[in-house]
């Protein structure tokens, strides 16, 4: 049986990712992170001439959202808010001058940031610190852009995790009966709670996104663990962010480094599109549309590209 489909993503007015068959398809979110010590050194841009460069090209290659970082999601020297500002907010007004189609979100937790970013023209608040600074959501409300519900369990911006956990058993019947459900409930209570909110606070429903976040206050057993549980996310109602691209959880299955990351990047991406995950953040765009097209022809979405084979 194929499992249903996820929620539609609509970000300011537009929506994303639907064919021209009426059916939804999976959307490729490209990255530019506009910093010197990203962990994976292609996505690193600080040169205004490479990002505007490689931004020009995410288009080309098929993807819909283009995230904008300022600062390493690890730990690493302190960026300022105005520095952030710096080095974002310039490149945002470029990207929407120059690729206008190109819809545009920005890596933050910082409600100035954010706040700056809208005013340049970004269509989505990639909120990845899961609510650490409350005025974001409100200042994404309040221009109607969307927002990412992300979830760390609690981990503070720019830590990595240290010996987490989440209790095995709440005693609620709610069909999770794998004792490592524990991240599974955690994970869901924060991002209803935190989509919940975001709705109050103004955004449209269908410009919440939620992200399980996987290595972010996660071990690697969480992480995979929380891909089995990808139908679980979707049922939340919302469309579902995948931000799997080489991460760390990929690279200890594997015991590779990230720049050998690829092909466990595009099986989980599979494995979490199959499940109707929505959104993928991607460091290899056609690599990524290329698997999600061949999940979306199995699911029956979408036609092959080229049938051919037998019809001469």
């Amino acid at each position: 049986m194929i499992p249903p489909a996820g929620a539609p993503l609509v970000l300011r007015g537009r929506e994303v990712g639907r064919g021209a068959d009426g059916s939804l398809r999976p959307v490729v979110m490209a990255i530019v992170n506009r910093t010197t010590d990203s962990f994976y050194a292609p996505a690193r841009l600080a040169d205004d001439g490479a990002a505007l460069a490689a931004a020009h090209q995410a288009w080309a290659d098929g993807a819909a959202i283009l995230d904008v970082g300022g600062v390493r999601a690890g730990v690493g020297p302190e960026v300022s808010e105005t520095e952030e500002v710096d080095r974002v907010v310039p490149f945002v007004e470029k990207v929407r001058a120059e690729v206008p189609d190109l819809l545009v979100s920005v890596d933050t937790w910082r409600s100035g940031v954010a706040r700056a970013a809208i005013a340049a023209g970004a269509d989505l608040i990639n909120d990845t610190w899961a609510g650490h600074d409350p005025a974001l959501v409100e200042v994404a409300g309040a221009a109607g852009v969307g927002v990412v519900c992300s979830h760390t369990g609690g981990a503070q911006p720019r830590t990595d995790p240290v010996r987490v956990a989440y209790p095995r058993d709440d005693g609620v019947e709610d069909g999770l009966d794998d004792p490592r459900d524990g991240v599974t409930r955690d994970v869901l209570t924060t991002l209803r709670r935190a989509a919940a909110r975001a709705v109050a606070c103004g955004v449209p429903p269908a410009s919440v996104l939620v992200d399980p976040t996987h290595d972010f206050g996660k071990n690697t057993w969480h992480s995979i663990h929380l891909l089995r549980r990808t139908e679980a996310l979707v049922a939340l109602g919302h469309p579902v962010l995948m931000a799997l691209s080489r991460k760390d959880f990929v690279g200890e299955v594997l015991d590779v480094g990230a720049d050998e990351r690829l092909a466990g990047t595009l099986a989980a991406t599979a494995l979490a599109a199959w499940h109707g995950a929505r959104v993928f953040r991607a460091h290899d765009v056609v690599a990524t549309r290329h698997a999600l097209e061949l999940v979306a022809a199995v699911r029956d979405e979408a036609p092959p590209r080229a049938a051919l084979r037998g019809l001469g």
